[in-house]
């Protein structure tokens, strides 16, 4: 079962699973490929602080704020896949129709109904845990093939229909009814203009684990000398413990992708600063848990520390992140048809993290593997700069709309996930939040 993975570090829609590391900023340089564009579908609006166009007269564009409304009806989508409209039924005879709708009505007549629908909100969520933990137990099992993997994924396609039927009945309200901004093409002014720094937000540094690192490092050296003066090592003996150490971290990159350095660093990081690094993880994953939901695409599981990743999925190349149902989107990507509205959705899950930390702190340090995981996407679709920057820059602006908007919703949930609340717990504590909030 292919997923997505949004973490402090990674982000699976084309590769199962990135480690959580690094420092360096990360730009949004594609390969140009140009695309006959079809029409986006009209959606939900809100207003944003815009720049004045530049009138290419060299002056830098003006500061003041006006009120931006856009008809993105009106906008080119980002791709060109557009599935082939279905031909019209052929005319038939008036007997040969009253037939067939005979026929049809015995049918749907003689066919048992699907299951019953929830009673309430309650209900929907407690159905929707036992079939989240069926999909996941069916992934555990190792994906592929498989009556357990074939179980899991039919209880992923359950979990998403219960879901939308519950929207449908009106339980669900906040699911998928998002409000977004105005999908066009933004300038980094603009981003300014609605308080967003990119150079600060795009490029994660996690000093907070580097810090633990060289904190770790420093130690092990350390005890490294203690050993040698207290048994009196030789040379020999002290050359021997280097190279053996050098080789286990040599071996863990190899065969894990650094997976066993990142879970010791984080649980250290965890010990030695509990409060300031374990409330911004988990605010992190709250953030793409909450604006997934609100965007239309349901969590499937999360994962808050290293060390819980490596019990439930037993792989240390796994780090602590967000898991969603998408064998919708992993469907689109295999086929070459991705629509528009597909990549809006998990452009916004991608950046929730990072956009989060940066909303609450100032500053972004998870997240670095989201963005170079997006970035990669992008190339693989033959986005060209401009286009990969519009995405970038729209799902940026709505993602800290909606962020911003339910702040408060943000926190609880935060602390919720932090207490191992389960996805239908939370996703009642976002209905509950929710109700009679007529800006969703």
């Amino acid at each position: 079962m292919r997923t997505l993975q949004c973490g402090r570090g990674e982000l699976g829609a084309l590769q199962h699973a990135s480690a959580r590391r690094g420092g360096r900023s990360v730009g949004w340089s594609v390969s140009s490929s140009p695309r006959v564009l079809p029409a986006t579908p009209r959606r939900p609006q809100t207003s944003v602080a815009s720049a004045p166009e530049d009138s290419g007269t060299g002056t830098s564009p003006s500061t003041s704020a006006a009120t931006s409304t856009y008809d993105p009806a009106a906008t080119a989508s980002l791709l060109d896949a557009v599935l082939p409209t279905p031909p019209p039924a052929s005319s038939t005879s008036s007997s040969s129709s009253s037939s067939s709708s005979s026929a049809a009505a015995a049918a749907a007549a003689a066919t048992p109904s699907g299951p019953p629908d929830p009673v309430d909100l309650q209900a929907l969520v407690k159905e929707l845990d036992r079939l989240l933990a069926a999909a996941a137990a069916g992934e555990d099992s190792g994906g592929g093939s498989g009556a357990q993997a074939a179980a899991g994924r039919r209880a992923e396609a359950d979990a998403v229909a219960l879901a939308a039927r519950g929207a449908e009945l009106g339980l669900l309200r906040g699911y998928g009814r998002a409000r977004a901004v105005p999908k066009r093409s933004y300038t980094l002014e603009e981003l300014r203009l609605n308080r967003i720094e990119p150079e600060q937000l795009l490029s994660p540094k996690d000093t907070q684990l580097n810090s633990v690192r060289d904190a770790a490092r420093l130690a092990a050296g350390a005890g490294l000398v203690a050993a040698a003066v207290t048994q009196q090592w030789d040379a020999g003996q002290v050359l021997a413990a280097l190279f053996g150490g050098v080789a286990v971290l040599t071996a863990d990159q190899v065969g894990n992708g650094g997976g066993g350095e990142a879970l010791l660093v984080d649980t250290l990081g965890r010990l030695l600063r509990p409060h300031s690094y374990g409330a911004r993880v988990a605010a992190h994953e709250a953030g793409h848990l909450l604006v997934a939901y609100l965007v239309g695409l349901l969590p499937r599981a999360y994962t808050l520390s290293s060390l819980d990743a490596f019990l439930r999925y037993r792989a240390l190349n796994i780090q602590a992140g967000t898991r969603f149902c998408d064998s919708e989107f992993a469907a689109e990507v295999a086929a070459g048809r991705l629509k528009a509205s597909s990549l809006d959705r998990y452009t916004c899950v991608a950046l929730a993290g990072v956009v989060t930390e940066y909303l609450q702190y100032g500053v972004a340090e998870g997240g670095l593997g989201d963005v170079r995981q997006l970035d990669a996407m992008f190339r693989a679709l033959g986005f060209t700069q401009k286009k990969a920057d519009a995405e970038v820059r729209w799902a940026v602006l709505n993602t800290a709309e909606l962020l911003r908007r339910h702040a408060g919703l943000h926190a609880e949930l935060a602390a919720a996930m932090g207490r191992g609340a389960s996805v239908g717990q939370c996703i009642a504590l976002i209905e509950g939040r929710l109700a009679g909030c007529a800006d969703v």
